[in-house]
């Protein structure tokens, strides 16, 4: 049987910022959980909410985790079905890097605004769809 030797892997892991505090500090945790018994963790970088580039699942903003980590190919597969079935989780990638890859860059900060602005925003866009949508008054 063949020995493989730990490689270094990014995760990312675009979080549901729409889901509830606990389901996402659950992902999070799980996610540390499964890389820390079955690997060696080198960095945990929480990247804070950020617009995406188009929607998923009707969601324009995600809330962007990166892990480093060391891992053999049964913690990858492990990793893959896992992340595939958790609610909470939008998208995930997994990386391979090479030996000497430079660390990850610090995001640049965007301009921070709460929750509560982001869902009134959200709420807006949905009431101005539905008025967008809506038939036209007759005019008799």
């Amino acid at each position: 049987m063949p020995r493989f030797v730990a490689r270094l892997y990014d995760l990312i892991v675009l979080v549901d910022p729409a889901a509830p505090e606990e389901r996402q500090a659950a992902v999070v945790g799980e996610v540390d959980q499964m890389l820390s018994s079955g690997g060696e963790l080198h960095g945990s970088h929480d990247w804070g909410t950020r617009r995406l580039a188009y929607e998923i699942d009707h969601r324009p903003e995600a809330d962007y985790r990166l892990w480093q980590f060391e891992g053999d190919p049964s913690l990858i597969e492990h990793l893959n079905q896992r992340l595939r079935i958790m609610d909470g989780v939008l998208r995930f990638r997994i990386i391979r890097l090479k030996p000497g890859s430079p660390a990850p860059p610090t995001p640049r900060e965007p301009a921070a605004r709460p929750r509560e602005e982001r869902e009134r925003e959200a709420e807006g866009r949905v009431a101005a769809r539905a008025a967008a949508d809506a038939p036209a008054p007759d005019e008799s």
